[in-house]
């Protein structure tokens, strides 16, 4: 005979009793996921709830049920309960990570709000020694949501709020910035990445128009990103959306930038390896670094010679202002393209971005 397993989802009070009498574990009627686990418990349930059975068959019916919520009962024992952070606003039930950055890990997390179960994603620093750049980043998103032009403010994730939270094992106590997740995003390097070849500039376009409104909109509210490099600029296809993540390097104009990847240091000015003053040139000499990698070899010569003028040594000889580069960006692109049309854009997959 073979023996029903867990992967099999009775439809009948008769195949859920022999599921029942064949499994000697929970794992047997049981799938191995929580979420999957619950929905197969209530199933089974309904299907053997004694109330169900014909009166003779009453009382062998409240035995089974009785094993079934036994063998319930072992499963959800055998799980460890779910890892949760309180604030002061919200409890949040961590989920598993979903990446683990330069400086922070991103654990997938939901929080319950007006009787709804809403997601967030919770940026938990690595070690103690980055809860300062956690805070310069909870500190941007405040400041651009506040201070920000309202119709750019989706260039920039949206912070739920910034907590202090100490590890009960440990005592360390970390910054948290909890954020409002994102789907359907791809990296820029993960673009260049699919496009080995490089990305076709016309299809960079788009991108880099978006980059600069988003450094335009941010420099307006008094905010430099200090690191805008492929992995913290994302892109949905579909929408041909843009979003500049990943804040924790930012500060005021006139400010150094307070830290750097260092896996990226060849792609910053001057300004930012000498801890000197950052300022809207920073920014557009990142962004042209990134647009030109992401291109590639496929970089009309035109845009050649732009991206150099946005990446000069000097400071002061680079652009400063993102809305006049934007402008200046369209004339170029009208000369080489013609009108602006629009592109449609997918990605090779489907991984989402957190």
């Amino acid at each position: 005979m073979t023996t029903p397993t867990a992967a099999a989802a009775p439809r009948t009070r008769a195949a859920a009793r022999s599921a029942l009498a064949a499994a000697r574990r929970p794992a047997d009627l049981f799938p191995a996921d929580d979420a999957e686990a619950a929905r197969s418990y209530r199933r089974l349930a309904r299907l053997l709830h004694p109330d169900t059975a014909p009166p003779a068959e009453r009382p062998a019916a409240e035995a089974e049920f009785a094993r079934l919520d036994a063998l319930w009962r072992r499963r959800t024992a055998a799980r460890p309960a779910a890892a949760v952070l309180t604030t002061r606003h919200r409890t949040y039930t961590l989920g598993p990570t979903l990446a683990t950055g330069d400086l922070a890990v991103l654990r997938e997390a939901s929080y319950e709000e007006r009787g709804t179960r809403r997601r967030a994603l919770l940026k938990i620093p690595r070690t103690v020694t980055e809860n300062d750049l956690m805070e310069r980043e909870a500190d941007a998103l405040t400041r651009l949501a506040r201070h920000g032009e309202r119709r750019h403010r989706g260039y920039a994730p949206r912070l739920l709020e910034s907590v202090r939270h100490r590890d009960p094992d440990t005592g360390a106590e970390r910054r948290v910035n909890a954020l409002v997740p994102l789907d359907g995003f791809h990296t820029l390097a993960d673009i260049r990445a699919a496009h080995p070849d490089g990305l076709d500039p016309r299809d960079a376009a788009w991108m880099w128009r978006r980059l600069l409104v988003a450094l335009g909109w941010a420099h307006r509210a008094g905010r430099v990103h200090g690191a805008v490099l492929p992995e913290h600029v994302l892109i949905h296809p579909a929408l041909h959306g843009l979003v500049l993540v990943d804040w924790c390097y930012s500060t005021a104009p006139g400010d150094p930038v307070p830290a750097l990847v260092e896996r990226h240091r060849a792609h910053y000015p001057p300004e930012v390896t000498g801890r000197r003053p950052a300022t809207g040139a920073t920014d557009l000499h990142l962004a042209s670094r990134t647009m030109a990698a992401l291109m590639g070899e496929r970089t009309p010569q035109p845009m050649r010679a732009f991206l150099r003028g946005c990446t000069l040594p000097a400071q002061a000889r680079r652009p400063h202002d993102a809305w006049r580069l934007l402008a200046e960006l369209d004339d170029l692109l009208h000369r080489l393209y013609g009108p602006r049309t629009f592109r449609p854009f997918t990605m090779p997959g489907t991984r989402p971005h957190p």
